[in-house]
Parts: C-alpha cells; structure tokens; sequence
C-alpha cells in the first residue's frame, strides 16, 4: 500500500472545498492509497509549469496534484479546480 504525506498547503486548500467535495476528494484518495494507477483515477504526469509532479481528479472539475517522493510514498501537494495548474 503506498503511503501518503500532507504538505500544508494541501490541508488548505481541502477546507475551502465544499464539504460534498471534500467527501469526493476523500473517496478518491482512498481510491489513490489502494491503487494509484486505477483506471477509473486516470492518473497523468503533468507537463509545463508542473513537470515532475502527478495529477488525479476528484471529480470533472477538481484535482489533486502530488509527487512521488520514492516508490512508497506520494506527497499531496494540493487540490483545487484547473486553476492549480496554473
């Protein structure tokens, strides 16, 4: 099972979230920790500005953006709508 850290930013980022969408955000983590490469995530490398960092989404609209620190261990970095890509 691959183990998850929190940078602060991400924890803020996750209380101004709609509580329906902290609920969505939460089933797709879950989702993430068993399996971070499910289909139903479609997990991708970002490109650009992000290059070196990974992205999954909660739902259409919102997205987590982590890295990968080692083989065990993803480090959420933030979740928010398309403007985290920015």
């Amino acid at each position: 099972m691959l183990r998850i850290a929190y940078k602060a930013a991400f924890f803020r980022a996750f209380k101004k979230l709609p509580h329906v969408l902290q609920n969505e955000a939460r089933r797709s983590i879950e989702l993430f920790v068993k399996n971070p490469h499910h289909q139903t995530l479609h997990t991708h490398k970002l490109k650009g500005a992000l290059r070196g960092r990974w992205g999954f989404p909660v739902n259409y609209r919102y997205r987590v953006i982590f890295i990968y620190e080692n083989k065990h261990t993803a480090v959420f970095l933030t979740v928010g709508d398309h403007s985290v890509y920015e």
